[in-house]
């Protein structure tokens, strides 16, 4: 690390915030913390002891590794996928031997990977347009024409020679060989997360050999439910994450255009999550877990590319790269809706068409910047995963990864606490504060952005209820970045240590243009740690287990919340609703009925609206 001292520089436009230990915003899911295709899914060419260490010291928490649309056709059992970017020639993949590599070699790393809707999976490489021979290695618009299967510059193939049909049974099937004893035993637990396919909003472009007309939305619909309820059955903890939409035109639009239905129209975001409500009351079973997101913004303009940011949240920014947001007015097209605030947005479906304490959440698996400048980049990473710790957003996984993402990730993910809090102060457009407190409320990380291209801003940060010595405190800073990758491991990086001064409880941060400054307080809380509103695990037990008649539940929530405690069978069909209350914090109780069902295992689940807890139980008629 670079050792140095930020320098003072006279009549800054200063900023003052206040931060409050006590005012907890939302729990900071570790998955923002992610990747894309960052594992080898070659045991030929394995991952190297640097990348690894690369992977490990960064911070990474979550790997989306499906290689986009290249999962749709995928065929677990041969291990081979067609590429539709390129020429749709199959190609071997091995997702068993990079799902190995992750449990294996990255503790506490967690995976993604999809359950493929399309209904085709590669068949054999045997019938490959020869691209090597045709225009090498180099990348030229024809590469997307469909010429494998017998295809070339005189036409299309045929996908008969390279696919074969690959129902929902086919699909589900790999769940069982890598979780059973039998299988690849894998850990549940760290490959719960299952994109629903990749961007079927434009199947009809990308897999146009077997999709040749855009796809009615109620087969979509159709085969999402079937392959979501054979895997909800095969494991009840998945994470069944979509539709995993293209970018901000597809968020609002099936077909380039509106859903008509039940009198009305409907924008695709909105009619997917009331179908899927519609469905999960029909069948009984959970089949939407997290809203899918991607966003490929085609901002050039780095200004531009340092606010993109308020896309996510700001009901007041007028995005200039906004389009399909112009269908969500009652008419076909209105140009004044010019805010995105997506996360506003979904979030006011899901309670729409869910109720209150639905659970689901929100979470972005792809995403690309625009621009080479390592800086300009570093501060959109960074203020996007500052918005999406604030806002509690459950997944981030970037689709480009560029220089100064690596430096940021470290950054974020070593010294980001536990729990984002409220920041109070009238913040500039050019400035971000983001704070984060562990559960204990003795310690504190507060995330001072400048997204200033020319000025340095000066931030002073007021601190209640925590009370930290006079004097100096640590600050990391990430400044002045090169346009060569400068992070290797945690002792080889661009981060600069230096201190900031504490008196009084507040401390004036000197912010260079294009800068990240973390601020590393500990101290003492001046008030209970009751109020501080310490944060604990949800916790879910019944008993007797295995139980006849009734069952006793014992419910461990962190803080008051509405709970419901739901019985499954083991197809993953709801059997009974056992609880359904407001709880107070803390151990709650209730002594239940149980419904008179057959002898076997069954499963019940807590579901709040910030957790979801699983726990096996057994039922017996003896």
């Amino acid at each position: 690390m670079i050792l140095s001292t930020i320098l003072v520089i006279a009549q800054l436009t200063l900023t003052s915030v206040s931060i409050d230990i006590t005012a907890l915003r939302s729990a900071i899911s570790p998955a923002i913390f992610g990747m894309n295709n960052a594992l080898s899914d070659n045991p030929a060419s394995p991952l190297s002891s640097a990348e690894l260490l690369r992977l490990r010291d960064a911070g990474v928490r979550m790997l989306r590794e499906n290689q986009g649309n290249n999962a749709s056709k995928y065929h677990w059992r041969r291990k081979l996928g067609s590429h539709p970017d390129w020429y749709n020639n199959v190609y071997r993949h091995d997702w068993d031997y990079a799902a190995r590599t992750l449990a294996e070699q990255l503790p506490g790393v967690h995976g993604m990977w999809a359950l493929p809707l399309i209904g085709f999976a590669a068949s054999t490489s045997m019938n490959n347009f020869d691209d090597w021979g045709y225009n090498g290695a180099q990348w030229w618009p024809g590469v997307n024409n469909n010429w494998a299967g017998g295809g070339g510059p005189q036409g299309d193939g045929d996908p008969a020679l390279y696919l074969m049909p690959w129902p929902a049974d086919s699909v589900v099937a790999m769940l069982d060989h890598w979780f059973s004893p039998t299988g690849l035993a894998l850990p549940r637990e760290r490959f719960r997360y299952f994109s629903m396919d990749n961007e079927p909003d434009i199947w009809s472009s990308t897999h146009d050999d077997v999709v040749t007309e855009p796809m009615d939305v109620e087969e979509f619909i159709r085969r999402y439910v079937e392959t979501a309820l054979l895997a909800r059955a095969r494991f009840p903890e998945i994470r069944l994450c979509g539709p995993v939409v293209t970018n901000e035109w597809q968020w609002y639009n099936w077909n380039n255009d509106k859903i008509a239905a039940d009198g009305r129209s409907y924008t695709w975001l909105e009619y997917f999550i009331k179908r899927m409500a519609e469905e999960e009351g029909r069948h009984g079973v959970r089949l939407l877990d997290m809203v899918d997101l991607h966003f490929y913004p085609g901002e050039n303009n780095p200004d531009d590319i340092l606010q993109l940011h308020r896309v996510w949240f700001d009901r007041g920014y007028d995005y200039p790269g906004a389009n399909g947001v112009k269908r969500c007015g009652p008419g076909a097209w209105d140009d004044a809706i010019r805010s995105e605030h997506i996360l506003a947005r979904c979030r006011d479906w899901l309670r729409q068409y869910f109720g209150e304490e639905h659970g689901i959440g929100v979470g972005v698996s792809e995403m690309g910047i625009q621009g080479d400048d390592a800086n300009v980049t570093a501060l959109c990473y960074a203020s996007t995963l500052g918005v999406f710790a604030d806002e509690g957003v459950e997944l981030f996984t970037p689709w480009y990864w560029k220089t100064g993402m690596w430096e940021v990730l470290h950054l974020w993910a070593a010294h980001a606490k536990t729990h984002a809090l409220m920041v109070d102060g009238a913040v500039p457009a050019q400035v971000s504060v983001h704070a984060t407190r562990n559960t204990a409320g003795d310690s504190l990380t507060v995330f001072v952005l400048n997204r200033d291209r020319a000025a340095a801003r000066q931030v002073e940060v007021a601190l209640r209820n925590l009370h930290v010595a006079d004097g100096a405190t640590s600050t990391l800073t990430l400044h002045d970045l090169p346009e060569e990758e400068t992070f290797f491991s945690s002792q080889n990086n661009a981060l600069r240590i230096g201190t900031a001064m504490v008196a009084d409880n507040k401390v004036r941060i000197d912010a260079p243009p294009l800068s990240i400054t973390a601020v590393l307080f500990s101290g003492q809380p001046t008030v209970s740690v009751r109020a501080i509103a310490q944060p604990r695990e949800h916790a879910l037990h019944a008993w007797p287990n295995p139980a006849r008649t009734h069952s006793t539940l014992a419910m461990q929530l962190p803080h008051a919340e509405h709970a419901r405690v739901e019985l499954y069978d083991a197809l993953g069909r709801l059997r009974a609703i056992l609880l359904d209350e407001a709880l107070p914090e803390g151990l709650t109780q209730r002594r239940v009925i149980l419904p008179r069902l057959a002898a076997g295992s069954y499963m019940l689940r807590l579901r709040t609206a910030t957790n979801v807890v699983t726990r096996s139980l057994l039922i017996t008629t003896k």
